[in-house]
């Protein structure tokens, strides 16, 4: 059940947050063993929470967290051995903000490592797979978040997002995911990456789901509007010219269906594409480094390899390169500008590629072999650097896995991106599609 459709019921008293709470159990109990999208479940702490769940938006909704983001009483370990045996004193603002508005934590999703990756496979805890195909990734770094929302594990859940770690596996396990503005939702409580980058966002079913989660996440409700007549929208042609063209036909008959809904659609240039993933990295790269740096000294060897050399990248930058990233956002944003001046939202393939198999790092897009991390960086890191919304909105399968529109919005300016993510979906049923139950039944353990 989607998020709105449990709130519905249960305020309509067809269902009560404990008998919302004991089907989300069983599920999780019948599924995740082929999944491994939670790290830890909080069985008897979320049907006690459930007779207690105060009035609000979300009262008695299962929502689950991703495991950078602290829930009171629950170990923190971010897939990690370093944090295995953390347990958080208190919850972060984000979930406190979730809980007033009556919301129950079943318990905590699995991530790459330190939420620093795209593939949530972390050595320590497992990989998390891909409910449509049992041997792909889900994305990263909220890999477990996209399984749990495309499963049915949870009736919502949160990621966080650095450099694309709610938009990738929404798009890759095909569900809705939406990166707020850089410091719209408070990252108190939150593992950080980078702190100049973080964010906190919904992954759930539908844009109206992420409306209503990012309201409580917000304490401001969002009004969604079902129009998209007026709206200017600009395609980033050279995004769907770099995708994958199997991937660019579905998602530009997305697009279609925009401009046959009333959206003005016309190409647009967006300066500096390729440049933007070069200066996102100048500043996540010192920014995580300085957060690790006790830990490196201390725990080095308890490191995965891929979290621990972009690490130690990171120390290796000179001491000039945080400063030029500095400054060369803002040429970035300057040039950003133009586009924005002519467009309410800017569109594109969410990825270039489906879903790669679990263990393979290098990818092909186009004829060209490439590593998987790099065939993202132009996708996301653009809206990354410049701190903006961006919807990932399931449109369609090519060879049975999920694809996805980005829709990308000006600084604060979610309600438009959720205003034509949501129009979107009233007219087609993408998002509606769900991984058949009985394959992941007849899997094997994930771990």
């Amino acid at each position: 059940m989607s998020v709105v459709e449990v709130a519905r019921r249960i305020r309509a008293g067809e269902l009560t947050p404990r008998e919302a709470v004991q089907s989300y159990l069983e599920r999780i109990e019948e599924l995740d063993g082929a999944l491994n999208a939670y790290i830890s479940v909080r069985s008897e702490e979320a049907l006690a929470e459930a007779d207690d769940a105060p009035e609000g938006p979300l009262h008695g909704v299962p929502v689950a967290i991703k495991d950078v983001i602290d829930v009171a009483g629950t170990a923190t370990t971010a897939a990690s051995k370093i944090l295995e045996r953390h347990v958080a004193a208190r919850d972060a603002l984000c979930v406190e903000r979730l809980r007033n508005a009556g919301a129950v934590v079943l318990g905590k999703l699995n991530t790459h490592e330190f939420a620093f990756g795209a593939m949530t496979t972390s050595p320590h805890f497992g990989p998390a797979h891909n409910p449509w195909a049992l041997d792909r990734i889900c994305g990263g770094s909220s890999g477990g978040s996209g399984a749990a929302a495309a499963a049915d594990l949870a009736a919502g859940t949160l990621g966080t997002d650095t450099a694309g770690s709610i938009r990738i596996p929404s798009c890759l396990c095909g569900v809705t995911g939406l990166r707020p503005t850089t410091g719209l939702v408070p990252t108190d409580g939150v593992v950080p990456v980078a702190w100049s980058l973080d964010t906190v966002g919904p992954i759930a079913r539908s844009a109206e789901d992420c409306a209503l989660l990012l309201g409580a996440l917000t304490d401001e409700p969002v009004e969604l509007v079902e129009d998209v007549r007026g709206l200017r929208i600009g395609v980033i042609d050279e995004l769907f010219q770099g995708a994958d063209p199997a991937v660019a036909t579905q998602v530009r008959a997305a697009v279609d269906e925009l401009r046959r809904l009333g959206a003005a659609v016309e190409p647009v240039e967006v300066p500096l594409l390729e440049e933007s993933g070069t200066i996102a990295q100048l500043l996540m790269l010192p920014e995580a480094a300085e957060v690790h740096l006790p830990w490196l000294r201390a725990h080095l060897d308890d490191y995965g390899a891929d979290v621990r050399s972009r690490l130690l990248a990171g120390l290796l930058l000179p001491s000039t390169a945080h400063v030029t990233g500095l400054r060369a956002r803002r040429w970035f944003l300057d040039e950003l500008r133009v586009p924005f001046d002519r467009f309410d939202l800017l569109v594109s393939p969410e990825m270039p590629i489906v879903a790669p198999p679990i263990g393979q790092n290098e990818v092909e897009v186009n004829g060209k072999r490439m590593p998987y991390r790099l065939s993202l960086i132009p996708f996301n890191s653009p809206w990354t650097l410049a701190g903006v919304p961006v919807a990932s909105v399931p449109a369609g399968f090519v060879d049975g896995l999920p694809v996805g529109l980005a829709l990308v919005g000006r600084p604060r300016d979610e309600a438009t991106v959720l205003r034509a993510a949501h129009t979107f979906q009233r007219a087609t049923d993408w998002h509606e599609r769900r991984p058949p139950p009985t394959e992941i039944r007849a899997a094997p353990s994930a771990v």
